[in-house]
């Protein structure tokens, strides 16, 4: 049987990201609305996402590390920030942030390889 925990964990991190990628670049579509009005907005979706991320970081803890659940967290983030960014925002893929996800992929390996 498959432990439940590392699914929940990571749907659950995936989920917060996307609210919180809307409540951190979702404005940048809306540069003609007054600040403080984007900033409350903001303060609004990031409340869902962290509905999302503590219980998820409770959930994963003892099975992930903090450090892998950090690392699994950024993971995500990034991936879809790459996503929004080109799909929400038309901004095009460069040859320098694929490098640069690579790395931080390959760290990744680093942080989560049994080193025993």
């Amino acid at each position: 049987m498959l432990n439940s925990i590392p699914f929940l964990t990571i749907g659950l991190l995936t989920a917060s990201n996307l609210f919180m990628t809307f409540a951190w670049y979702g404005h940048l579509r809306f540069t003609h609305l007054p600040l403080w009005l984007v900033i409350l907005a903001s303060w609004g979706i990031a409340f869902f996402e962290y509905c999302l991320q503590v219980p998820a970081n409770r959930i994963g803890f003892g099975y992930f590390s903090p450090a892998e659940l950090k690392t699994l967290q950024e993971v995500i983030s990034l991936t879809i920030f790459l996503a929004f960014s080109v799909f929400y925002l038309g901004q095009p893929i460069k040859w320098n942030y694929i490098v640069g996800f690579l790395l931080i992929v390959l760290g990744a390996f680093f942080v989560f390889h049994r080193w025993d």
